[in-house]
């Protein structure tokens, strides 16, 4: 089989700029963490009681529906620092513990709405994600990790943008941890430019049985991505490596292809490039897609049903959202901003599920 070839319109040496951010960098600035004001608990507030008055059901959710008068500014501004500046927001201060999980959704919803629109994020059609730890046993080939108390590695999901919000937190560990991918290239270019190199080939990933109609169970996508003037990543090293467990017929990576993403898997580590970020009830982490990996620690959780660790997910695609290149159509189903990305396979039926499941 014939190796893919980079693109033509190569991408530069090093790339500068506010995405371009280090951790330890991060940890001595709080301008990425964004704190409500009393008023814009009561602008949400609000917003949530005229959505429970008007027996609509959360589909109707939007960012004309949910009016955030002075909230809703600020949000844009949030979403244009998400897509041109450093990828990541955090949003303390909401109160989480006055409403009731209905309240809380559509306070979530309401908010995620003004930052794009809501996307399936399994095969079930979740629009509206439950993290928690269901003791699912990882190596089944259906269980995803955001089902388990396990470690993730550093990965993207299938949308624009990923939010979480913690309803509560672990009895110990679970903390966020999040990487620059444009700090990655720079850090692979001065280290070994031919490893850099060889993210842009086409790497077979593992749908994890999320399988849309007409597809292959395992779809082909560079890591690394130069289109209009921007790199954008993909990447699941752990799905990469199960398609070359289960599945002999996709294409086999060569020696240094493995050697790329060991090394983008050991930089993502590294604690000179990455920010580990406390959750905490209430708090609400946004991070782009393109540009941002993410990932989680270890945690032991409480005995008590009720006191388990739980975040609630949104996968978002906001009108704004860059261009994509054609290979994107493989996983994101279309390349339109605001009508791409998230999981749809057949018999897929959206819905906002208020329990995990």
């Amino acid at each position: 089989m014939n190796q893919p070839q980079p693109s033509s319109d190569s991408p530069p040496a090093r790339i500068d700029g506010p995405s371009a951010w280090r951790g330890p960098q991060m940890t001595q600035r709080t301008d990425w963490i964004e704190h409500l004001c009393d008023s814009e608990v009561a602008e949400i507030d609000a917003a949530v009681r005229q959505f429970r008055n008007s027996g609509v059901d959360f589909n109707a959710i939007s960012s004309t529906s949910f009016r955030l008068p002075t909230l809703g500014a600020r949000l844009k501004r949030m979403l244009d620092d998400l897509l041109h500046g450093r990828g990541f927001v955090q949003i303390r201060g909401f109160p989480v513990e006055r409403y009731s999980i209905e309240e809380i959704a559509a306070a979530y919803l309401g908010l995620g709405s003004h930052l794009g629109s809501f996307r399936s994020q399994n095969a079930a059609g979740h629009l509206l994600g439950h993290v928690r730890d269901l003791g699912a046993d990882i190596t089944q080939p259906n269980v995803r990790y955001y089902q388990t108390n396990k470690a993730l590695e550093y990965h993207t999901d299938s949308c624009d943008i990923v939010g979480l919000m913690c309803l509560k937190t672990s009895r110990s560990g679970g903390e966020s941890r999040i990487v620059s991918s444009v700090s990655l290239y720079n850090e692979m270019m001065a280290r070994r430019p031919d490893l850099a190199a060889a993210l842009f080939h086409a790497y077979p990933t593992d749908r994890r049985g999320e399988v849309p109609e007409g597809a292959g169970p395992w779809f082909d996508m560079p890591v690394f991505n130069w289109f209009g003037g921007r790199l954008t990543t993909i990447y699941v090293g752990q799905y990469i490596r199960s398609a070359q467990a289960n599945f002999p017929q996709a294409r086999r990576l060569t020696p240094i292809e493995i050697e790329a993403i060991d090394m983008l898997d050991a930089l993502t580590n590294d604690p000179a490039l990455h920010l580990q970020i406390e959750f905490r009830p209430g708090d609400m982490q946004f991070v782009h897609n393109h540009q941002i990996l993410h990932s989680r620690t270890d945690f032991e959780d409480w005995p008590e049903p009720e006191r388990r660790r739980h975040l609630l997910r949104l996968w978002l695609s906001p009108r704004e959202g860059r261009a994509l290149p054609e290979c994107f159509a493989t996983r994101y189903g279309s390349l339109t901003p605001g009508e791409r990305g998230g999981i749809i396979v057949k018999g897929t039926e959206l819905t906002f599920a208020l329990a995990a499941a």
